[in-house]
């Protein structure tokens, strides 16, 4: 199991300032992209800057609507 830069700076994926509980995101200066969640930010998951990007795109375009209220 490889670990993510130490050099990674933290974005809540939210704004709202009352949130519990949040993903946060960084970019990696190697190409890779990091999640976490702030309730165990040991646990980290990575994936491409392309794969993100296409969920991103996704994302705006409502491909993943129906998950909404799951």
């Amino acid at each position: 199991m490889s670990h993510p830069p130490q050099n990674l700076t933290w974005q809540k994926a939210t704004d709202d300032e009352t949130a519990e509980e949040y993903l946060e995101v960084a970019f990696g200066d190697d190409g890779n992209v990091y999640l976490r969640g702030n309730k165990e930010p040991d646990n980290i998951v990575t994936t491409t800057r392309t794969k993100w990007d296409a969920f991103v795109l996704g994302v705006k375009a409502g491909e993943f609507d129906h998950f909404v209220g799951l």
